[in-house]
């Protein structure tokens, strides 16, 4: 809760940027920016601040206590899941590196880097199998951090957003859906596909460790 909730607010209340060197885009829509829009405007007649206040305590409160049952019902009991996928990736895939989730829309992200540390892997994770709502399967890159846009190993270059027979034909792998623009992911009908996706983004990616 503090990494994730906490820290956000007591960092802003105190001047500390998110990053060195200058932002990219504004971010005008964080919690602590939407408290701050509960205040009466500067040439407003009315400067009374208790109606605001009282409403900043609802949402704040409201937040506060919507991520706490997130953490408890969601966030906490993937970490099982995310362990287990680690325990079994060698079945998944000799090179140790491809994970399966049995769940699409497990947050398993903060999780798995910190059983890569807890577990001294001796290869970093690269690529994370699931199925999505629709019964089709996706592959997805895992990132460079957390909260990094970056990957550390994106779908190929070539791939990248094609669809469907276009895909299908330039990769060599049936069923396959899409690339995203970024090769941060793609998506196959089947978990065969989707597996072979990952696969040959490995052997095109660099070498593998197999056991």
């Amino acid at each position: 809760m503090y990494e994730n909730f906490v820290e956000e607010i007591d960092a802003m209340d105190n001047g500390i940027a998110p990053a060195a060197g200058e932002p990219r885009y504004a971010l005008s829509t964080t919690l602590s920016a939407r408290v701050g829009h509960l205040n009466p405007r500067w040439n407003e007649p009315d400067q009374d601040t208790e109606a605001g206040f009282r409403r900043a305590m609802e949402l704040v409160g409201s937040e506060f206590l919507e991520r706490l049952d997130f953490y408890h019902r969601a966030w906490l009991p993937a970490r099982a899941l995310v362990e287990e996928a680690i325990q079994n990736r060698f079945q998944v895939d000799g090179s140790g590196q491809v994970l399966e989730l049995s769940q699409g829309g497990c947050p398993w992200k903060e999780h798995l880097f910190q059983l890569e540390r807890e577990l001294a892997l001796p290869r970093p994770l690269q690529l994370v199998l699931f199925p999505d709502r629709g019964g089709q399967w996706r592959v997805q890159s895992v990132p460079a951090a957390p909260h990094s846009f970056e990957s550390r190993l994106p779908l190929p270059e070539a791939w990248r957003g094609l669809r469907d027979e276009a895909l299908s034909e330039l990769a060599g792998i049936p069923g396959c859906v899409f690339v995203h623009a970024s090769g941060f992911i793609g998506g196959n009908r089947t978990r065969e596909g989707a597996l072979e996706m990952a696969r040959r983004t490995l052997e095109l990616g660099g070498g593998t460790e197999r056991t």
